[in-house]
């Protein structure tokens, strides 16, 4: 990977947190496109995520912390300063602390049991106290929740993290672009996530554009 063309990433440090709903498309391919930007990108994958990707994906992520870092970076041509792979509770990673370096959360995608979790501070792991520590420090966090229908117990989950600050986007691809393969509807969604981030992209042109 060649940073000194790659382009300049507004959340230059952005964990991405995958959990066990449909959707890890929707992650992989944002990680692809944070590396490429040039941004430092930390993943944390739930037990759960690794068994619906086996399902829904031919990724086949290991279960050790050490093997999916070396999965990952050799997918995705990265280098140990590039992307780091954290344990499910490894309460050292930076993440796990306000005192650790400032950077925007990614959960992608959410499941509606992550979503709970955050919403009540469960912090059980270090997705959730990850998350926990975006909110009190006022960081960036946005969930990607992939669900249908949502109960209303969803819905105040939302609404509660909502008014903590953090942003709620649901994979919802649109199709007034008139997509054309299902790499098309994952950029949909991705497009939206990297706007949050303030990340230049060509995955979509912009409204207008």
């Amino acid at each position: 990977m060649n940073n000194s063309t790659a382009n300049i990433c507004v959340a230059s440090n952005v964990c991405v947190a995958i959990t066990g709903a449909s959707g890890s498309l929707y992650a992989m391919r944002l990680i692809e496109i944070l590396l490429k930007n040039g941004c430092t990108v930390s993943v944390i994958i739930s037990k759960a995520a690794q068994l619906v990707m086996a399902t829904e994906t031919e990724f086949k992520i290991p279960g050790q912390v050490r093997g999916q870092e070396e999965y990952l970076r050799e997918h995705f041509g990265a280098n140990e300063e590039q992307l780091k792979v954290y344990g499910r509770e490894d309460w050292m990673s930076p993440w796990a602390s306000g005192s650790g370096r400032k950077g925007a959360m990614v959960i992608c995608p959410c499941s509606t049991g992550t979503l709970s979790a955050v919403a009540t501070g469960a912090s059980n792991n270090l997705i959730e106290r990850a998350a926990d520590v975006a909110l009190k420090e006022r960081r960036q966090l946005i969930l990607v929740p992939r669900e249908t229908p949502f109960s209303t117990l969803h819905l105040q989950n939302m609404l509660t993290l909502s008014q903590m600050g953090a942003v709620i986007l649901p994979a919802s691809p649109g199709f007034y672009r008139q997509p054309e393969k299902i790499e098309d509807l994952i950029d949909f969604v991705v497009a939206r996530i990297l706007n949050q981030l303030n990340i230049e992209h060509d995955l979509l042109p912009r409204w207008g554009e």
